[in-house]
């Protein structure tokens, strides 16, 4: 089988959970080559994600490391055996790779949790939001690939009722103005809209919530089928970085239920924000 020319994150992220199976076990590559019978050049590709795994090598590699997760064991071969290209593969020539990947993750999540300092989150954008934002971005897009984003990320937003959603978003992403006073009244508007559907939560950090300044870091984690194949995302300057560890989540979870303990409930966010229209 050839190496794949692009791996996406979510191959990628197959091939390090089958690396932190042997890491456990406690086997170098090459002692893992003689246990298994797999040459070390594969494995090291399948740890890379350069290469698919099948479900009997998942099952193979997992025996011989001896982990008796069941659970793990057959996400992992869920994962390993996806067919099929997802909506956003139809995008790959018009929007960078990054997009694809976090509308993959979106797509598998048990669960979704934000929060934002900055931005309304994009599954809760108007489209003269995104219009907004991405008319500001350094260096200038075109009018092309402006469209093609503000196109993505509608179709992203599909996700929503169907995955259960929970944003926390400070006040500064509400009143931060992506265009003119009536698309900002819109945007708040949208959200409200928004929090009253199925499967979606929104709650507000005021300014005036102190304790804060240390944990303002915008990020998605998306809840796994196992608690173990949970996802990071965190926002940055240079794109998003995806963060797997075990340690990594678990401050990361912390991190979430402090935030979650400092913001409004749903009603007082709720209130907040109609507070926020009048406003406006």
């Amino acid at each position: 089988m050839p190496a794949r020319s692009f791996v996406t994150a979510r191959q990628a992220r197959v091939g390090a959970e089958v690396r932190k199976l042997r890491e456990r076990s406690g086997r170098s590559i090459r002692e893992a080559s003689e246990l298994t019978g797999i040459a070390q050049s594969k494995i090291s590709m399948m740890e890379a994600g350069r290469v698919g795994v099948s479900a009997v090598r998942v099952r193979h590699l997992a025996s011989q490391y001896a982990c008796d997760d069941v659970a793990l064991v057959q996400a992992l071969v869920a994962m390993a055996t996806e067919r099929g290209n997802g909506w956003w593969e139809e995008h790959r020539e018009t929007v960078p790779a990054g997009y694809m990947n976090v509308a993959e993750l979106e797509h598998h999540a048990v669960e979704l949790r934000t929060f934002q300092t900055v931005h309304v989150p994009g599954l809760l954008q108007t489209e003269e939001q995104m219009r907004g934002i991405f008319a500001s971005s350094v260096p200038s897009l075109s009018v092309e690939q402006r469209d093609a984003r503000v196109r993505f990320r509608l179709r992203r937003q599909e996700i929503l009722g169907k995955v259960a959603y929970q944003a926390v978003i400070h006040e500064a992403a509400l009143r931060i103005r992506a265009a003119d006073n009536k698309v900002a009244r819109d945007q708040l508007l949208h959200i409200l809209e928004q929090s009253e559907r199925h499967q979606v939560t929104v709650r507000v950090v005021p300014f005036d919530v102190d304790g804060l300044a240390g944990i303002s870091t915008p990020l998605v984690y998306a809840t796994g089928p196992v608690p173990q194949l949970d996802t990071v995302l965190v926002d940055t300057m240079h794109g998003g970085a995806y963060l797997d560890a075990e340690a990594q989540l678990n401050r990361y979870r912390a991190i979430l239920r402090t935030i979650e303990g400092m913001a409004l409930d749903a009603v007082e966010s709720r209130d907040f924000i109609h507070h926020l229209v009048q406003q406006t």
